[in-house]
Parts: C-alpha cells; sequence; structure tokens
C-alpha cells in the first residue's frame, strides 16, 4: 500500500525535551501537519511562532517535513493579520479552560467582540480552526457547539471554517449544510466509544478531549472517513503525556497515536474501504480544501508484516500499546 505526501492537519508537539521525543514521529510518515498554539505560554507573537517553528525544524531535519504553524486566537488587529498570515497556516479558537493550556481562550462568543478578528481572517484568507465544546455536561458538548457553528458559518461566509477533530453524528451533519465548514477527524475516534476509556477498568491512555461518545456517532464517522468524504481531513489530534500525567488523579486528556498512524489507518481502509478513499482522506481532501501543492513529494510505502506496538517510547504511552498490527510502514522516500 503506497500513500502520496500523507498530512496531519492536528498535531501537537510540545516543547524541550517532550518536542524531541514525539516530532521524528509524525516528521518521519508525513509530509507536513499543523501543529496546535496551546503552549504554556501559547503561541500570540510572531517572534516566538518563528522560534517555535525553527525548534521544530531543527528536531525534524532531513524528513522533508513542513510543519503548519497557527496562532492562539485572540482579538487580533487587522494589521497584525496582515502582516503575519504568511507565516501562519491558520488560527485556532479554544472555548477557555475548556482542554488542555487554554485557559486564556475566548470566554463568550458575541459576534460583535469577534468580528474585527473574523472579517480580517476572512479578507486575508486565514482558516478558523475550533476545539468545538461547551462547558456543559461532558458528553453532549460537542452537540451543544453546533450551535455557534452555525452562527459562525451564517455570519462569515467568506471564512474557512475547520470544525477540529468531530467525534459526534450531529456535527457529521452540519458538516453537510454549510458551505464554509470543514472537519477533521482523529484515528482513535474511529476505533474509540466511551465504553472502550470507561466501560470496563478505566483505560488513562485513552481519556481524550472531545471524550469518546456512543456507538452511532463513531458509525457517522466511519461512513464519513470510509467514504473518502471531500469535507473531512484526517488530523490526528496525537497529544502526548509523560505517564506520570495519565496515571493519576487529575488523568491528563490526550492520546499519543503518531507512531501507528498509517499502519492502523492501512488496516482499517482495507477491512472497510479502500486505497482510493484512504488516500483522499490522508491527504487529497486537505490539499483541495487548502490548496496545497508540493515541490517533492512524499512517497510511504506500507506492507503486510505484524509487529508489536512498543509499551512505551520514553516516557509515553501510545495508543495501541503492546497490541499487534498489520501493516508496517516499509519505506518513505
Amino acid at each position: 500500500m503506497t500513500l502520496k505526501n500523507p498530512l496531519d492537519m492536528h498535531l501537537h508537539l510540545r516543547e524541550n525535551s517532550m518536542l524531541k521525543l514525539v516530532a521524528p514521529h509524525s516528521a518521519k510518515n508525513f509530509k507536513a501537519a499543523v501543529i496546535m498554539p496551546n503552549l504554556v505560554p501559547p503561541l500570540c507573537d510572531l517572534t516566538r511562532l518563528k522560534s517555535y517553528k525553527e525548534q521544530i525544524l531543527q528536531t525534524c531535519e532531513n524528513e522533508n517535513f513542513t510543519p503548519l504553524m497557527t496562532l492562539f486566537f485572540k482579538n487580533y488587529d487587522e494589521k497584525f493579520l496582515e502582516n503575519i498570515k504568511d507565516e501562519i497556516f491558520g488560527v485556532k479558537l479554544y472555548p477557555a479552560g475548556i482542554t488542555t493550556n487554554s485557559q486564556g481562550g475566548v470566554s463568550s462568543f458575541e459576534l460583535e467582540s469577534l468580528k474585527p478578528t473574523l472579517s480580517a481572517m476572512s479578507e486575508f484568507k486565514i482558516p478558523l480552526l475550533i476545539h468545538g465544546e461547551t462547558n456543559d455536561f461532558v458528553m453532549d458538548r460537542e452537540q451543544n457547539f453546533a450551535k455557534i457553528y452555525e452562527l459562525l458559518a451564517k455570519n462569515f461566509p467568506k471564512l474557512k471554517i475547520v470544525m477540529e477533530h468531530i467525534t459526534t453524528k450531529r456535527l457529521c451533519e452540519l458538516l453537510k449544510d454549510y458551505e464554509n465548514l470543514y472537519a477533521t477527524l482523529t484515528l482513535h475516534h474511529l476505533i474509540l466509544t466511551l465504553d472502550d476509556v470507561l466501560g470496563g477498568k478505566m483505560n488513562p491512555h485513552l481519556f481524550c478531549k472531545p471524550i469518546a461518545k456512543r456507538y452511532e456517532d463513531k458509525e457517522a464517522l466511519c461512513e464519513l472517513a470510509y467514504s473518502g468524504f471531500s469535507k473531512l481531513m484526517f488530523g490526528s489530534d496525537s497529544a502526548p503525556h509523560p505517564k506520570h500525567e495519565k496515571e493519576c488523579c487529575g488523568c491528563a486528556a490526550g492520546v499519543f497515536s503518531a507512531p501507528v498512524i498509517l499502519p492502523l489507518l492501512a488496516e482499517l481502509f482495507e477491512k472497510n474501504s479502500n486505497l482510493e478513499n484512504l488516500q483522499k482522506f490522508i491527504s487529497n481532501n486537505a490539499c483541495v480544501i487548502h490548496n496545497f501543492s508540493f515541490k517533492e513529494d512524499k512517497i510511504v510505502s506500507l506492507e503486510k508484516k505484524e509487529w508489536q506496538v512498543p509499551s512505551h517510547y520514553g516516557e509515553v504511552v501510545p495508543f495501541m500499546a503492546g497490541e499487534f498490527l498489520k501493516f508496517k510502514v516499509k519505506s518513505v522516500s
């Protein structure tokens, strides 16, 4: 099985020693990735953004990998966005306190307060990426955010809005209703429901935000992905935390999937779809949506060869730790 220019449209690389540990797993197999800005402090200015990008490039040198940088959403003025637009892929909006390092996020979705920034983003064709959850009951948070997506899509029709890591049947339907709404979908949400996280013994390494939902939600996600639906893109939301921050009271949210993404997707699509639709999901859809073009292609070949996922990478436990997978990356050229 051969894939051309795999793209990860939602990736957490952290900083310092964690960056050095996890970034090579993504850089080896992906042509590019959209890098999340929720660091401490978050990425809100050009100087820090350039410095972080350089750290990533140095860590992943010789891998033919492009980090697509994002800014943490604030009320930026038009002049600032005009000056920085060529340095960023998009702006990531987090509701305040909804997930890891999002305390400085948006606390009010009153249109008047958001309008100057979103209007400027529309003008400069800067995509808006959204972690779409409210602060309601945990299983309803994404579904209840749908009305905010609709509000933004209607009032800013020229703004490209990406609903990040969707997990519900409701957002699958919403994706089809508005021309300027797009979505990313993770590997783990194609596989997990809440039963896997909490149905037996609690598995902290499967705990993420948005949390895995019901069986009917997973079925809706799978239907979109396996059909090659043109407005859906792969975004891993691979989010590493050290083992002591997962296996503890107050477990951190995040699934570290980077080492197993392509082998597992190959297995899933072989069983449920076809190679053409996997290529759409992993790359082609994003290339069309965001008008990507590459001077040099990255070709990843996979073979049917069983291997066991390590129990840990450094201090991080990966998705499917200890499990045997049917596909393995054979070569990257």
